[in-house]
């Protein structure tokens, strides 16, 4: 018994020792932004409607799953949507496991069969027109395929916005990934790892299908005056004019609802950016950006 009491020590402090104490905690810390009960810390906001007001009931959660519904719409007029969690982001990777339902509503554009998307980076919920359809964002774009139709997942659309690729700029609105391809039916799990304004990954069932770079300001979404107009952008396209080209480097995490139902059974996120002081008891080793201004000693 002593030996092994002995032999127990030993494994402890051996233990310890590589592990550290409490500030050399290596464990992620993910955040559970979709509580599976309500729509608590989120924004919604409807094309042609005010703000948090859910045109009916498009978003909401039963059995612990997020909806995109459209059983209460007698056609698809413009009503696209999108739920916006409260807080900004710059540094992070987000998690969602999505899986499309029932079929597209009638009125719904071609383009927005089996189609969704998570949009990174975004302008805020308030700061959108009424009638304004997207926000200046990157989308990591969700299609499905189905027997007539094979179309990759985890790709990116960008409104309002450009990004670059093997060092140049690319002004494609929509750049397609290399995933596989999934049936309408199937769970998908999606991440995103973004790094601000450097370099941004798209990432489907545990494969990087998608990388690019520099995320800007711009493009035809911002700077021809019948873009403004055929998606109802409205008082604050001067302001986005001018901040054209810039760097994009922040913004909130939406999901979106564009005319074809889905479901949604996780939302998580894991922030990059936080204390990287290793004296606290907070500092994470998987920070990649230092905000100090959150360390706790």
């Amino acid at each position: 018994m002593k030996h092994l009491l002995w032999a127990s020590s030993v494994v402890c402090i051996f233990f310890m020792a590589c592990t550290g104490s409490e500030k050399q905690d290596v464990s992620e810390e993910w955040v559970q932004l979709f509580n599976k009960k309500d729509l608590t810390g989120w924004d919604i906001k409807i094309a042609k409607h005010a703000l948090n007001e859910n045109f009916n009931n498009t978003f909401y959660v039963k059995d612990s799953i997020l909806k995109v519904d459209y059983s209460r719409y007698a056609k698809f007029d413009g009503e696209f949507g999108h739920l916006y969690y409260k807080e900004p982001f710059s540094y992070y990777k987000i998690r969602v496991t999505y899986c499309f339902t029932g079929q597209q509503l009638e009125g719904g554009p071609g383009y927005a069969y089996l189609n969704s998307g998570v949009m990174l980076h975004s302008q805020g919920a308030a700061t959108l027109g009424r009638d304004q359809s997207f926000p200046v964002s990157l989308e990591m774009q969700f299609l499905a395929s189905d027997t007539a139709r094979k179309r990759t997942t985890g790709n990116l659309c960008t409104p309002g916005t450009f990004v670059s690729m093997n060092k140049k700029p690319v002004f494609d609105h929509c750049i397609n990934s290399s995933s596989q391809n999934y049936s309408a039916d199937q769970w998908i799990t999606a991440e995103a790892v973004v790094y601000g304004d450097s370099v941004i990954h798209h990432i489907i069932e545990g494969d990087t299908v998608l990388t690019y770079t520099q995320p800007q300001i711009g493009g035809g979404f911002i700077t021809i005056a019948q873009a403004w107009a055929n998606f109802g952008f409205g008082a604050d396209s001067l302001n986005w004019i001018q901040k054209q080209n810039t760097p994009l480097k922040s913004g909130y995490i939406a999901l979106q609802a564009e005319s074809h139902p889905l479901e949604f059974s996780k939302v998580e996120l894991l922030n990059l950016e936080g204390c990287m002081d290793k004296n606290a008891l907070n500092y994470k080793p998987y920070f990649v950006r230092a905000d100090n201004s959150k360390c706790r000693y």
